[in-house]
Parts: structure tokens; C-alpha cells; sequence
């Protein structure tokens, strides 16, 4: 009987393991004017509904000389590519393009690599800092191992809605393209150096907008620690 409960025990325990492991984070890197992206938008919009992934879309301005200026892109999402960029070892940046954890990236049209990616990044050993948001101004992490070459702590709001916008010029002029879980603002808080640090976080103009709390390798390394408020 004892080692009966004992088992039970252990298997109610389960659910609340697997859902304390902190989500994959998927980066597109996407353009309205780049007359590939819309396929891999829808791609990540349906990545952006499964459970333990979160899909943060960054619209990139390099190809607005094209004719159509992204009405999201922030200069501030190109140099965060560009970044990946060194740190992976490209020639360049392009996309779509897909980063996954900051470990791995692939073309945003490779769905089967991409799958892959998330499947292997799932699989990986983590041992992540605990995260607090102690109040909407203030965020914890805690103790941990730091990444060779130090580590940052990132802000990102994103909206979290489907949203269309109807290009009139450019490569796509005509279509209609889709986004869902744009970056609107993107900080960073500062280093962390493997001790307990509490981070302030700024105010925002926009309460619709969802929060992710990213720890990572510095200038565009692998991602540590993910955590987002509780509703």
C-alpha cells in the first residue's frame, strides 16, 4: 500500500513539473516587404498557440528601400538580428528568419527544420534562475550559472492579437499580410552576474500589451531564462 501511494504520489506530481519548465522562445525575424514572409508569419502565428512556446515576431526595417515602410519595424530589432548574426556565424541577415533559444536558427520557410529545432530545445537540459515579478515596476532573478561572456536581462512587451495590415506598395502590393505577437518595445534591464538582482522595470503607454522577461547570454546568446507575469 505505502509504495502504491508512493506512486500515485509521484504521477500527480508530473503535470505541475512539466508546466513549471519555462517555455522555448521562437524569434521571427520578418518584413512586410519581403515578399517570402507572409508564409512564415502564418507558420509562427499557429507555433504562437501551442503550449510551451512562445513566438515573439520582430519586424525588421532593411527593406523598406523596396517601397513599403514596415509599420512596425524599430531600428532596435534589426541590430537584435544582426547580433544572432555574429553570434551564429552567418554571412548576413535575411528573412524570414526564425532564431530558436538563441542557440539555433533556421529559414522561416523550413517548417520542417524549424519543428526540429523546437523539438531538440524542448529536450535540453535547463537550470534556469528563478524570476519574480515582485510588482509591475519591479522584477527578481535569482541565483544561477552565468554563461561564459556574462549575461543580460531583456524586457519585451509584444501584442499579443492577431493583426493585419493591407500593404498598397513594394514587393507585396496588394496583399494583406498577418502578424501576431508583435514587439512593440523591447529594454534592457542590465547584466546579471549569476547573483540575486532585482531589475526595474519602465512604464508603458500601452496596457494591452503581454510581458516576457528574458534572460540571456550577452550580445545575442543563448536564452537562459523566460518568465512572464501571472495574470
Amino acid at each position: 500500500m505505502r509504495i502504491a501511494a508512493l506512486v500515485a504520489l509521484s504521477l500527480l506530481a508530473l503535470p505541475v513539473a512539466a508546466s513549471a519548465r519555462p517555455p522555448v522562445v521562437v524569434e521571427l525575424f520578418t518584413a512586410q516587404g519581403c515578399a517570402s514572409c507572409g508564409e512564415a508569419n502564418a507558420f509562427v502565428a499557429r507555433l504562437a498557440e501551442r503550449p510551451g512556446v512562445l513566438a515573439l515576431t520582430f519586424p525588421v526595417d532593411y527593406w523598406d528601400y523596396l517601397g513599403w515602410e514596415d509599420t512596425f519595424a524599430e531600428p532596435e530589432f534589426a541590430e537584435r538580428q544582426k547580433a544572432y548574426v555574429a553570434k551564429l556565424k552567418l554571412r548576413e541577415p535575411y528573412t524570414p528568419q526564425v532564431v530558436i533559444d538563441g542557440r539555433d536558427q533556421a529559414a522561416g520557410l523550413r517548417t520542417e527544420r524549424v519543428e526540429q529545432l523546437l523539438r531538440e530545445a524542448a529536450r535540453a537540459p535547463r537550470d534556469p534562475p528563478d524570476i519574480q515579478f515582485m510588482s509591475p515596476r519591479r522584477v527578481d532573478v535569482g541565483s544561477g550559472r552565468v554563461p561564459r561572456g556574462g549575461a543580460e536581462v531583456w524586457l519585451i512587451r509584444y501584442d499579443p492579437r492577431e493583426q493585419e495590415v493591407a500593404v498598397k506598395s513594394g514587393d507585396n502590393r496588394g496583399q494583406t499580410i498577418t502578424h501576431r505577437n508583435v514587439v512593440r518595445e523591447i529594454h534592457r534591464l542590465g547584466a546579471w552576474r549569476g547573483r540575486p538582482t532585482a531589475y526595474r522595470i519602465p512604464a508603458t503607454e500601452d496596457d494591452g500589451l503581454a510581458t516576457a522577461l528574458v534572460v540571456q547570454a550577452a550580445k545575442g546568446g543563448r536564452i537562459v531564462a523566460v518568465a512572464q507575469p501571472k495574470a
